[in-house]
């Protein structure tokens, strides 16, 4: 729902760290209801005036403070010291190098630059509970590839963004011919 899971160290997994948060009854499933209640904690933490809505200021206030990366074009290096830990989850659930997602796409699961916005679904520039719920059930589905009505660390680990190919690009073989210069005289 937006809520930024920085990895603390080499070895911690965010996906992981947010999985086992949000499955509150710890079976190792991830239900429509707990990823609301989830959706609903996230939402109290947001609601900074307890109104029943994220407003503008709530917007502002997330944007620049609890999660800047989605305004940032950058990962801060984050994706760069990942690699080189390498293996599975090496990458942290950081996209970084020539990814071309935007704002945090480029961290989740779901390609969604700016994820507390998008859930405004009158576009009245404020997200209300309801909203907030709705735009948790339509991740949900986005994410229960399988159809069973419950969520897996195994399957979300599945569909977790590819880490960048290191390296440079190629780039176009140039094939030698005469130095161009080789007959030019010196216009002086």
């Amino acid at each position: 729902m937006g809520e930024p899971f920085r990895p603390g160290t080499r070895d911690d997994d965010s996906l992981s760290n947010w999985f086992v948060q949000a499955d509150k009854n710890h079976d190792g499933r991830l239900t429509l209801e707990e990823m609301q209640a989830d959706a609903d904690r996230f939402f109290t933490t947001l609601d900074v005036g307890h109104d029943g809505e994220i407003d503008p200021d709530d917007i502002s206030r997330y944007e620049s403070t609890v999660a800047p990366e989605v305004t940032s074009g950058s990962s801060f290096g984050l994706m760069e010291a990942a690699d080189r830990g390498g293996g599975r989850h090496g990458h942290k659930f950081i996209r970084g190098g020539d990814d071309q997602h935007q704002g945090a796409g480029r961290f989740g699961l779901l390609d969604l630059p700016e994820p507390v916005v998008s859930a405004d679904s009158n576009f009245n520039r404020g997200v209300s509970v309801t909203e907030f719920r709705q735009a948790a059930a339509q991740r949900f589905l986005a994410l229960d590839l399988d159809h069973h009505g419950y969520l897996t660390l195994a399957g979300l680990e599945v569909i977790r963004p590819a880490p960048p190919v290191a390296g440079k690009p190629p780039q176009a073989e140039r094939i030698p011919d005469e130095d161009p210069l080789q007959d030019r005289q010196d216009p002086r």
